[in-house]
């Protein structure tokens, strides 16, 4: 899946954590870097717009991609 996986499927504001950190808790800062054609994690034929953040926190930075899959629902990723 060039070089990312699926960490889940979540509806705004519902908790999703990566790397201990709560996503929706933290800052998202934008990675300057093309956007990711990712496959639905339910329907992999059905790619999506994806974009690359960052969150700092708890001495740590985390990357993922994330987008909306559809009305209020992400699809979050990370790298491989």
């Amino acid at each position: 899946m060039n070089g990312w996986k699926t960490v889940g499927v979540v509806i705004e504001g519902q908790p999703m954590w990566i790397e201990g950190l709560n996503v929706w808790d933290h800052e998202w800062k934008g990675v300057p870097c093309p956007r990711l054609e990712l496959p639905h994690p339910s329907y992999p034929w059905q790619l999506h717009s994806m974009s690359v953040y960052e969150i700092t926190a708890a001495g740590k930075c985390v990357r993922f991609a994330a987008g909306e899959l559809s009305a209020n629902v992400y699809g979050f990723y990370v790298p491989d």
